[in-house]
């Protein structure tokens, strides 16, 4: 066999097995540091702001950190607590109206029984009746079965339901302990940024420091590019529901706007989780028209995010429509909800490496030259 290909085989091997040595170790690592890596990525996110308070408003490093954080922790604080107030009212709201509308949904459900499901059961029965014995002992033990089989599945679904909430309870503690480690490890890198960033550079060869650098700097634009995709996304979404409800004239048209908006974060799922219980309970209470524009209005959100997000995220991310959509359509195949996220970040990762010339660094080892 010759020795050239037999060499780039090893090499290819060697590869091979340290990309999969460096992803085992990093899902090692990351179930016992994950705290640490939240605060890297939070302090990565408000290092542009920290710069800014350091040098425009001339603070110490320490204290643009802690104002940094304070700014950050009093938006989510004030987002939160809007949501909350928001919810709140709607419940208010809802709780006023809701008995009459349950009112006319009950007695929508008798009229339809006495009219539809009663004439059925009596035509049902006539031709049971009409069955031999042995005929009506195996569709009785059909019935059986099925109403077994349907009491079994939801015992274990509300035993399993009821099984969560422990889990919640237990995980309360960690979550609040997760949450200070992650806080007290934005601040410390962040104050250190620099600091560990050079630290980092001496531990890298000066070809490797050169493509880290490529990486990093990719990656940073990828992800505020993607924050941003997200935001104007969602804005695009809540504005059209908000002209859409206020055309309507639903009530408290801002506070659904929001919320939905917000739910639109939810992958796959989206605004569906607002619009089409809401569709199906005002065509059931007899409200056809509301029920008919809230189907056209879901249908307009429903195509302009399917048509508007590989552009924008293409767009602001720096990547080719068609390969978005490809990402997002094998994410979701793959992992589900979770791969409409994954799937473009994934692509970017890729993307990212290879600007920076690090398959071409690894062809070119496979293949015996220096790098």
């Amino acid at each position: 066999m010759n020795l050239k290909y037999l060499y780039r085989s090893i090499r290819f091997l060697i590869v091979i097995g340290a990309v999969v040595l460096a992803l085992y170790s990093f899902y090692f690592l990351s179930k016992v540091t994950y705290p640490f890596l939240i605060g890297l990525i939070i302090a990565f996110i408000i290092n542009p702001l920290v710069d800014i308070l350091e040098k425009r408003a001339r603070m110490p490093r320490l204290l643009a950190v802690f104002i940094a954080l304070i700014i950050i922790f009093s938006l989510f604080a004030g987002l939160i607590t809007l949501l909350i107030a928001e919810i709140v009212s709607g419940a208010n709201y809802l709780s006023s109206v809701v008995p009459n509308h349950l009112d006319t949904l009950i007695e929508y459900i008798e009229k339809y029984f006495t009219a539809q499901i009663l004439p059925i059961y009596e035509q049902l029965t006539s031709v049971f009746n009409k069955l031999e014995s042995g005929q009506q002992d195996t569709i009785i033990g059909n019935i059986q079965n099925v109403g077994t089989r349907i009491g079994t599945t939801v015992g274990t679904f509300i035993q399993n339901l009821f099984g969560i909430i422990p889990n919640i309870i237990a995980w309360l503690p960690n979550a609040a302990t997760v949450l200070i480690f992650s806080l007290l490890a934005t601040f410390f890198i962040s104050k250190d940024w620099y600091r560990l960033s050079k630290l980092g550079g001496k531990l890298l060869p000066e070809k490797a420091k050169t493509s880290s650098r490529s990486v990093f700097i990719d990656l940073k634009k990828a992800l505020f590019g993607f924050i941003k995709a997200q935001l104007t996304l969602i804005s695009i979404t809540t504005v059209i529901i908000l002209i859409g409800l206020l055309i309507l004239r639903v009530d408290y048209a801002i506070t659904i706007a929001l919320v939905t908006g917000i739910v639109d974060i939810i992958p796959y799922l989206g605004t569906g989780a607002v619009f089409v219980p809401w569709i199906i309970y005002a065509a059931i209470g007899g409200d056809t028209g509301l029920a008919l524009g809230l189907g056209v209005l879901y249908i307009i959100v429903l195509v302009q995010r399917q048509v508007m997000e590989p552009k924008i995220l293409s767009s602001n991310i720096g990547l080719d429509p068609l390969a978005t959509l490809i990402a997002l359509f094998v994410g979701f195949k793959l992992i589900g909800f979770l791969g409409l996220i994954v799937g473009p970040v994934t692509l970017v990762i890729i993307s990212t490496l290879y600007r920076a010339n690090v398959f071409y660094d690894l062809w070119v080892f496979i293949k015996g030259n220096e790098v």
